[in-house]
């Protein structure tokens, strides 16, 4: 049993570091600033992916794919997309290797060298786009619903798993619409099913809102976002919508017949979400003795101990338990019945405490001759001795109780730590306490001097922003309503 990680009030960047080591979730690899994702992890991004999935083709979109690669040419057609992504990229410059001479090994042939370097994909605009003016010519062929799950690389130089790596996964959709207020709307859209799956799926409440020009998507007219607080009291940006305008169609020269048979450019939305969900759902909910994890994303959401002491013993246990696992298999539930004799039901316990199995169940003889079962929730580390008959029931209950009770301690703990100042020494005193609100006089110069001054930046302008006269924390110039600052991941 090698629990031992640290506290979260210790050191929570190592807590973090060793709770992904620890639970199996993912590692470094041997490639530089990129990670492995390991079974267990991948489990929970696979839950997460065919939950959003089923969302966004609820949506009405549907899932394609595009090259990895993209022509330097196609990231020059469109300024401050290029200017806002030019120092992440990875280039391909040729393409062939051969054997040095002196037999040290493999070298690249510099006869081999592309006429046109390759960028490694930052994000997908681009390709896309030039796609989209083979797919588009009517206003029939509008709206363009599509959404890729892919890879992305972007050359970061300090990396931390899922929150920020080299090469991450995510999703991002792409759309093309005929109006503006269309295109308007498509961003709402799916900032709202970000939202909601963050809420309702990863038990994080967030803050939905729109982000300042200064920190908008390279090439956006507008960026929406999703920003969560951690357990540390930072921010992390759980999800981005960008309304594109007519930028993209404009460099692709994608055009189309309107209703009224004139040509016009189409405007454009992306979107996306990535790995760093992971990070989220790590951060915001796990404790000192491993992950807690939402049940709606567990990978196994009950586990079931056998404690016995004889062979028999064991086989009039698993008798007891097969139509139980059965039950639950049928409702839904995923349920592992660990009847291994390499580890002992201590150690079990403590496994799957640090995995962050949601409800484990424990049986042994007396047990049996009572016709109960120990049942134990890992969000609270309560447990009581239950009766046997109407388990399945039991547990359904429990686990949409946890997901409510794991959400409601994450959002008054988000509730505890937001702070309305008026000054900005009580901006200073407060920002490593959380979140604070606090008027801004609508200028980058300001934005910047006090991210500069406090490493503080405006995490949104929230949509629910109620019109407040007053004066600007820094600056004190007027200010019409309070924005969002944090320190952030």
């Amino acid at each position: 049993m090698a629990k031992a990680i640290p506290s979260r009030s210790e050191n929570y960047s190592e807590w973090y570091n060793e709770l992904i080591k620890k639970a199996d979730l993912a590692e470094n690899s041997a490639v530089r600033g990129c990670m492995v994702i390991k079974p267990y992890g991948y489990s929970i991004w696979e839950k997460m992916q065919r939950a959003l999935d089923d969302m966004f083709k609820e949506t009405g979109h549907t899932n394609a794919y595009f090259p990895l690669f993209i022509p330097k040419s196609y990231l020059s057609k469109e300024a401050s997309h290029v200017e806002g992504f030019a120092k992440e990229c990875a280039v391909v410059t040729h393409y062939r290797l051969k054997n040095a001479e002196d037999g040290s090994g493999v070298i690249v042939d510099p006869e081999a060298k592309l006429e046109e370097e390759l960028i490694v994909r930052p994000t997908s605009e681009t390709v896309i786009w030039s796609t989209y003016k083979n797919w588009i010519q009517s206003y029939r062929d509008l709206p363009l619903l599509i959404n890729q799950w892919a890879n992305v690389v972007r050359w970061e130089m300090r990396t931390r798993i899922f929150l920020r790596t080299a090469e991450f996964l995510w999703q991002e959709g792409h759309t093309a619409h005929a109006t503006a207020d269309e295109a308007q709307a498509e961003t709402r859209q799916m900032l709202d099913v970000y939202a909601q799956f963050a809420e309702e799926w990863m038990a994080v409440p967030v803050i939905k809102g729109a982000k300042t020009p200064n920190e908008r998507f390279a090439g956006a007219e507008d960026t929406l976002c999703i920003e969560a607080m951690m357990q540390d009291g930072k921010a992390l940006q759980a999800g981005t919508s960008h309304f594109l305008g007519q930028n993209f169609a404009k460099a692709f020269e994608v055009q189309f017949l309107n209703k009224q048979n004139q040509l016009d450019y189409v405007w454009g939305t992306s979107w996306g979400v990535s790995t760093r969900l992971m990070g989220a759902l790590i951060m915001a909910h796990s404790d000192d003795d491993g992950l807690v994890l939402p049940p709606k994303l567990a990978p196994i959401q009950v586990v079931i101990i056998p404690i016995y002491r004889t062979e028999e013993q064991l086989e009039q246990i698993s008798a007891k338990i097969k139509p139980l696992l059965q039950e639950l298999r049928k409702a839904g539930v995923s349920v592992k019945f660990d009847d291994s004799d390499a580890n002992k039901p201590g150690w079990k316990f403590a496994e799957y405490e640090l995995r962050g199995v949601p409800v484990r169940l424990a049986m042994g003889a007396r047990d049996l001759e009572n016709g109960t079962v120990e049942i134990a929730r890992r969000d609270l580390k309560t447990k009581e001795t239950v009766p046997f008959d109407g388990l399945t029931e039991r547990i359904k209950a429990l686990l949409e109780d946890i997901q409510q009770t794991i959400y409601n301690k994450a959002k008054a703990f988000r509730e505890e730590h937001t702070f309305t100042v008026d000054t900005f020494e009580e901006f200073q005193a407060q920002i490593e306490n959380g979140f604070l609100l606090a008027h801004w006089d609508g200028t980058a110069e300001t934005e910047e001097a006090i991210k500069e001054v406090t490493k503080a930046t405006i995490r949104c302008i929230p949509f629910d922003q109620q019109p407040e006269e007053g004066v600007c924390v820094y600056s004190g110039k007027p200010s019409k309503g309070r924005v969002v600052f944090a320190r952030a991941y």
